[in-house]
């Protein structure tokens, strides 16, 4: 049974930087394609970023190149996302998803993903 657990969220000032960690189980994690996503309150869910199952190339939202990075462990099944820059429009709840048969044309679509943690706050004081 595939779990995800994110943490690392918290409530931070403009121009800070905060890393989130996205733990995994229950699976192959290597094999899978991992995103991150945001839900700003009464929004929907907006794609952030994503690492390749097995090139480990890195995608990222326009909203957020250049002060986001995603990374990957395979060892410890784990993601990483390190959010630099913070700034109030960043504020959400953020999280991550996987699955195995996400194709490059879906990657930013959270309709593709069956797999999602329950989240983590991040809040960017002006």
């Amino acid at each position: 049974q595939v779990q995800l657990a994110e943490s690392g969220g918290g409530l931070v000032q403009t121009g800070d930087s905060l890393r989130l960690s996205c733990a995994a189980s229950g699976y192959t994690f290597s094999r899978y394609t991992v995103a991150w996503f945001r839900q700003a309150l009464g929004k929907e869910h907006e794609f952030v970023s994503a690492i390749w199952r097995s090139t480990q190339n890195t995608y990222y939202a326009d909203s957020v190149k250049g002060r986001f990075t995603i990374s990957r462990d395979n060892a410890k099944n784990m993601v990483y996302l390190q959010l630099n820059d913070l700034k109030p429009e960043d504020t959400a709840v953020y999280y991550c998803a996987t699955d195995t048969g996400i194709i490059l044309s879906s990657l930013r679509t959270a309709a593709q993903y069956d797999h999602w943690g329950p989240g983590t706050q991040v809040t960017v004081s002006s």
